[in-house]
């Protein structure tokens, strides 16, 4: 029997709320019926920075309570946009706004569950990170549940890519083949191109169609300098956030490329971070998919929208690579979408972690039911 549920997710892009209303079929079948994004505003999103630099305990508090209600706003506004009410709801899953994502000791979202049951009256899975991390995993990436059960090749070996805040790689072998998944963070995604592009230009949200990546050009050995991270070199399973690649790296990035290129402009620091993200990704796909699979790479996120870092990833990877909406349906929606399907495993004692994606001890039924 189907099941409609709301999956929600505010990632480090910090762009807004992705809202899917999904209905869920069993453990290999969901169709996405709605998707809406609201984004956030200058103010809020200046509040979560914030929070995560500098915020006090009382500042977290309330930051909870209030992106709770927003979570619930944009969960009504999915429901409103499809003709259904919370009535018609098995389940809300709410991924909530990472603040703090420290791998192999602590993760912390923020989104008061609280707040979504009360305006929704349905069980609200969240918390989905927690448990994974208390059994020695990395608490992410936890996509690749849905990856390799929804979206991988029912024939061969498929990669996927989330070019969002951070990027995430998760290699399929085979759908439903949880055994031979391995996933990891590969850096940042489009988070340090975002912030780039807005310390030149206040006014963007983001580097709109990569038009300043398009104008500038990369200064080839920074990205080197930086890649030489520790990082970078780590096998998988790894993650990360912006509290490695956020504000004071971007900094750090305009200001290296400012001594190798004096007159450097604006287009070229947008262009560096790009290039940055780029290479890391190709760096890992290469070290995941076996050497000689005609496996193809299925990309979403923010960054599937930036024309430049598409094309740049296409001549960076030795294997095909398509926006995952060729495949399947709008990539913005596949992390909301999955973290519905997550919910909907928890809510049924099914695992929802891959311990080949994040090196937790084993399969772990994950997130806090708030009834």
């Amino acid at each position: 029997m189907s099941e409609l549920a709301v999956g929600l997710m505010s990632g480090t892009s910090l762009d807004g709320i992705d809202a899917a209303l999904v209905e869920i079929g069993g453990e290999t079948r969901v169709r996405l019926i709605e998707f809406l994004t609201q984004p956030f505003d200058p103010e809020r999103r200046a509040r979560v920075l914030h929070a995560t630099a500098h915020g006090t305990a009382r500042d977290l508090a309330l930051l909870h309570v209030e992106l709770g209600g927003a979570l619930a706003d944009a969960a009504l506004a999915v429901l409103g946009r499809a003709g259904r009410t919370p009535r018609d709801l098995a389940l809300v899953a709410s991924h909530g706004q990472t603040v703090w994502h420290e791998p192999g000791r602590a993760t912390l979202q923020l989104g008061s569950a609280a707040e979504l049951a009360e305006r929704l009256g349905a069980p609200v899975v969240s918390d989905f990170r927690s448990r994974d991390v208390a059994a020695g995993g990395q608490g992410a990436p936890l996509v690749s549940m849905a990856d390799v059960m929804l979206f991988g090749h029912p024939a061969g070996g498929r990669a996927l890519v989330n070019l969002g805040g951070m990027a995430n790689v998760t290699w399929v072998p085979r759908r439903e083949d949880v055994g031979g998944v391995v996933a990891c963070d590969t850096g940042p995604g489009v988070a340090i191109v975002d912030t780039v592009t807005r310390m030149f230009a206040p006014d963007l949200p983001y580097d709109v169609d990569g038009r300043l990546a398009r104008a500038g050009a990369p200064e080839s050995s920074v990205v080197d300098d930086l890649l030489a991270a520790p990082f970078f070199a780590a096998p998988p399973p790894k993650s990360t956030g912006r509290e490695t690649f956020g504000e004071t790296y971007a900094v750090d990035l305009v200001d290296r490329v400012r001594a190798r290129r004096p007159g450097a402009t604006p287009a070229d620091m947008v262009a560096t971070a790009v290039a940055l993200t780029v290479r890391a990704v190709a760096l890992h796909l290469d070290r995941l998919a076996p050497a000689g699979t005609k496996a193809d790479v299925l990309v979403s996120g923010g960054g599937a929208r930036n024309p430049v870092m598409l094309e740049q990833l296409r001549r960076a990877s030795r294997l095909p690579v398509r926006p995952f909406d060729e495949e399947f349906f709008d990539g913005d929606a596949k992390e909301a979408v999955a973290f519905a399907y997550l919910g909907w495993r928890t809510l049924r004692g099914l695992p929802g972690n891959v311990p080949g994606a994040t090196g937790a001890r084993g399969g772990r039924v994950l997130g806090v039911v708030t009834g």
